[in-house]
């Protein structure tokens, strides 16, 4: 019997077999070179990709970086986490976050930080009872789309 393990995904191969699960949080990377590409250049950024591994697919995944900004001091964000469809309700979003806290706090970072669509009420329901809190609201627009 295979057991799913936490470990941080390193090379090309388990980006790619990654992808699949990825799609299903960021549906617009529907090119397989592109999203290696993207990992590739975020990485200069303290990119990693945290995975839970079910042999040699990944049944949740969690992309954070490490920041520091003059809000929040030293932090982690994380950019990405799904979980597959047919493993939701097997703790393993839980069980990525709770391997972020104890990152940030070993870090000695003072926040964990993540934004979510207004309209994800579920996600939202998961944060909430994981401990975190709405704090702002982030505004965004195209570059030069700027209108007065």
């Amino acid at each position: 019997m295979t057991e799913t393990a936490l470990r941080h995904l390193e090379t090309t191969e388990e980006l790619r077999a990654c992808l699949p699960l990825m799609r299903q949080l960021r549906p617009h990377l529907d090119q397989e070179d592109d999203f290696l590409e993207r990992i590739a250049r975020m990485r200069h950024e303290r990119y990693r990709l945290l995975a839970a591994m079910h042999g040699d697919e990944a049944v949740a995944l969690a992309g954070y970086r490490y920041q520091e900004n003059l809000i929040y001091g030293r932090f982690i964000y994380v950019d990405d986490l799904v979980v597959a469809d047919g493993r939701r309700g097997e703790r393993w979003g839980a069980k990525l976050l709770e391997y972020l806290d104890g990152a940030a706090h070993a870090a000695g970072c003072k926040r964990l930080v993540l934004d979510t669509g207004l309209s994800n009420a579920l996600a939202q329901r998961f944060y909430f009872r994981f401990g975190l809190l709405t704090s702002a609201i982030r505004f965004c627009k195209a570059p030069g789309d700027i209108q007065a």
